[in-house]
């Protein structure tokens, strides 16, 4: 949530887009506290699509939910609409003496599929060592706790869920998932790992310009 990743995927763009990214506080916040913030990002008097990725899923579906005026269309990239993995729900309850460096060191190799570019794993972890270790502890119980479903059946907007081809973090029943609830929504495959925005920038920067294009266009 630093926003601090998105170098190469708005590189990427190449000011195809008016990319706005959203920075949330390093404050331990659920959901329901970090909506505001990227509630307050949204643009005013234009058609815009929100872009949520991994974390941010249930947000970008929760914004799209209120039908925000501008509105085009949603692109969920590497993410889920409820707990992505049922069977750690438990995990919620014990965050607090779980040796949390060592859950964070698995889980960064997995979304970076274990082949990662040493400058960028360098980078990712300076990130994740500024962020406090109870901001940390509250992403991943918000994460385990989160269930978005009722509210993306709102959605009444295009939906374009980007599939990392390798992502082990998130499981393919993920996007089967939100397909199940909406079965117009359509899911792309993108060669990549978990981190899509940061491995794989220019396949899915062209992917949401193509999306964001002909939604647009569609008004």
């Amino acid at each position: 949530g630093t926003g601090e990743l998105f170098e190469k995927f708005l590189a990427a763009l190449g000011g195809r887009l008016d990319a706005v990214v959203v920075r949330y506080p390093q404050e331990p916040y659920d959901y329901d506290a970090l909506l505001p913030f990227a509630r307050a990002a949204l643009p005013l008097g234009r058609p815009f699509v929100i872009v949520a990725e991994s974390f941010s899923g249930p947000i970008g579906i929760s914004l799209a939910a209120e039908r925000p005026i501008g509105l085009c269309g949603l692109v969920l990239c590497s993410t889920f609409a409820r707990n992505p993995r049922l069977s750690l729900s438990a995990l919620a309850n014990w965050l607090q003496v779980i040796p949390l460096d060592a859950l964070v060191n698995v889980g960064l190799t997995a979304a970076l599929g274990g082949k990662a570019d040493p400058r960028l794993r360098a980078q990712i972890d300076r990130v994740v060592r500024n962020i406090p270790r109870a901001v940390l502890r509250a992403r991943l119980r918000a994460v385990l706790r989160v269930d978005a479903s009722e509210l993306l059946a709102d959605v009444d907007t295009p939906i374009r869920y980007l599939q990392a081809s390798h992502d082990m973090a998130v499981p393919r029943s993920a996007a089967n998932f939100i397909q199940k609830i909406k079965p117009d929504s359509r899911v792309v495959r993108v060669n990549g790992p978990h981190f899509l925005l940061q491995v794989s920038p220019d396949a899915a920067a062209n992917e949401i310009v193509r999306f964001a294009t002909s939604v647009s266009r569609d008004r």
